[in-house]
């Protein structure tokens, strides 16, 4: 245990004993920032939950009505605050013991939390009453959740719901948004990473092995809900090589509209997103919708030469075209071109915009997690057609990352000489992970 707690012998006592209403709180958060990142890096993580338990739970049970409410007080009239301070001790805990591979620890901290039960209600005591109410509203919120987030990472739970299976986008949310916390961000990076960098070694497993008549016994686990459909799937993502690859046509445009004004690229933009698009539907209902949106958008700077500023600018807005520009509901052009039965497309679509901007990543994955938010309401059978989209869309990004290098080969020719339509029969497909 312990020895020097901050709640039991006031390690700063003229921060709970003194006149509250004269305190700098933010001097006071930093004291407290300070002492949870001195114990978590000394102290075994048993103590260090002890000592968590004593500062923002064990005070809320106190009898004697002499005695001061700790960190509380601090905060009194202030619930923002005092959320704010204990979020970010929690991350301040999380990120050490992620870290360092120490993840029950992070569980156990979720747990505590999550279990609170005050062993005291005294309705005389108007402050207890509201400190208490303080805490039931931390747990009820998306701060909280955003926490727990972690436990589901950690222990696999991806069976409860349907949405915990894209936790990686719900922590890369967290990265990007400016009211989190430092700590929070850095944790979540890595968590992110780490479960997409799982997806792809995977997927690129799965797809090494599942071709081989040999491995039918031993076969690796398909990491999406798609089924037998992901190598159909894959091969035609990964057909297009060569002078037509992805790659190659981003590389084109970005050259050919470097000197272009701010009015020209917009104009190019699209005809560079809607180009070898097959569908007539889709292709009419984006150029329309594009257009009449990047038209009259930032008319300002038309005349400006297109500069890296504008370009992710332009990228991050016509994402939210495409996804949501409220953080909240889909765009209906989201929806319309959903509705047609055309997720692959929509998704290289996206593609090609972070071919263009690869800083334009962190903003896309932040709106996707916008979305699973948004249809986290409904069951999984109802939203169907959205998971479909998000399955394409982990399955082709995760074909483009930059470790991960898919090739299709030959196998057999075409029975007809003339045949020019693509045979994913024909071909076989093969992963290889880079060094």
């Amino acid at each position: 245990m312990i020895s020097h707690s901050l709640q039991n012998i006031y390690i700063y006592p003229h921060i709970f004993k003194s006149n509250v209403k004269q305190i700098d709180a933010q001097i006071v958060q930093e004291k407290i920032y300070s002492f949870f990142v001195e114990i978590v890096n000394k102290y075994a993580p048993e103590d260090v939950l002890i000592e968590f338990k004593s500062v923002f739970l064990d005070c809320l049970g106190l009898k004697n009505l002499d005695l001061t409410l700790g960190i509380y007080d601090v905060f009194i009239n202030n619930e923002q605050v005092f959320r704010y301070t204990l979020k970010r001790c929690c991350y301040i805990l999380v990120n050490n013991w992620e870290s360092n591979r120490k993840h029950k620890y992070t569980q156990a901290l979720i747990e505590l939390i999550a279990n609170y039960k005050s062993t005291v209600i005294d309705y005389k005591n108007t402050k207890i009453t509201i400190f208490q109410t303080w805490l039931d509203n931390f747990i009820q919120s998306q701060d909280f959740h955003e926490l727990k987030l972690f436990a589901y990472k950690n222990e696999n739970k991806a069976d409860n719901h349907w949405v915990n299976r894209y936790t990686s986008y719900l922590l890369a949310a967290q990265v990007v948004d400016k009211n989190n916390p430092e700590e929070q961000k850095e944790v979540a990076k890595k968590a992110s990473k780490q479960l997409k960098d799982k997806f792809k070694f995977e997927l690129a497993m799965y797809v090494a092995h599942s071709q081989s008549n040999a491995s039918s016994q031993t076969r690796y686990r398909n990491p999406s809900m798609l089924g037998d459909d992901i190598l159909r799937l894959i091969k035609a993502i990964i057909v297009r090589k060569g002078v037509f690859s992805y790659d190659n046509i981003a590389n084109i445009f970005i050259k050919q509209t470097q000197n272009q004004t701010f009015k020209d690229f917009k104009e190019s933009l699209v005809k560079y997103l809607i180009f070898s698009v097959q569908q007539p539907n889709f292709v009419d209902a984006l150029q329309q919708q594009l257009s009449e949106k990047l038209v009259n958008w930032k008319p300002e700077y038309d005349d400006v030469t297109i500069n890296k500023y504008l370009l992710l600018r332009t990228c991050n807005r016509m994402i939210d075209f495409l996804t949501t520009e409220n953080s909240v509901k889909p765009t209906p052009l989201f929806v319309l071109l959903l509705s047609q039965g055309h997720p692959l497309t929509l998704v290289i679509v996206l593609l090609k915009i972070i071919l263009i901007c690869k800083n334009s990543r962190s903003h896309l994955e932040s709106r996707i997690a916008h979305l699973i938010r948004y249809y986290d309401k409904y069951s999984e059978e109802e939203c169907q057609w959205f998971i479909n989209f998000i399955e394409i869309f982990n399955i082709t990004f995760a074909i483009y990352a930059e470790n991960v290098e898919y090739n299709l080969i030959k196998v057999k020719e075409a029975e007809k000489a003339h045949e020019v339509e693509f045979d994913p029969n024909a071909y076989r497909v093969f992963s290889q992970l880079k060094g």
